[in-house]
């Protein structure tokens, strides 16, 4: 393997109703009633056994739509103090992924359904991973720069 190229693969396409960058919600938290749904392409469907059995579900998908130039420093969308690129939640990210929690309406064929939409339109799903609160909550974590704002 060459430690300077990794190649994903989608495995579907996430439709919002999003077309733009400008209307959509900071984190999927912050669009809770913002509907969309993932297409699955057909390879992966057998994949999606047992999903609908959760509420929640991380989708990982790929920033395609950000071709600014990374900075290392950046300002947090609304935030006057500048802050390294891994302790902020920017799209604008070395390798463009993002990760997002959603909720989980349904299950049908290969769509997956859900509600906390913070992509755009056309986005590349490169991965589904059940939200388990037993594993993925920890009640004590702490908040490190929020904090202290």
């Amino acid at each position: 393997m060459n430690p300077e190229k990794i190649v994903f693969k989608p495995i579907g396409i996430i439709h919002s109703p999003f077309n733009n960058f400008e209307k959509i919600p900071r984190q999927g938290r912050f669009g809770e009633d913002t509907a969309a749904y993932a297409e699955i392409f057909e390879e992966y469907t057998e994949g999606l056994k047992d999903l609908d059995t959760f509420t929640h579900a991380h989708l990982i998908f790929y920033f395609h739509k950000k071709d600014e130039e990374l900075k290392l420093i950046q300002y947090p969308k609304g935030r006057t103090t500048p802050r390294g690129v891994f302790s902020i939640r920017s799209p604008l990210r070395p390798n463009k992924i993002g990760l997002t929690i959603v909720k989980i309406t349904s299950v049908e064929n290969n769509i997956i359904h859900f509600t906390g939409a913070d992509m755009i339109e056309g986005t590349p799903l490169l991965d589904i991973k059940p939200y388990v609160p037993e594993i993925d909550c920890y009640p004590d974590a702490g908040k490190g720069w929020f904090e202290q704002e």
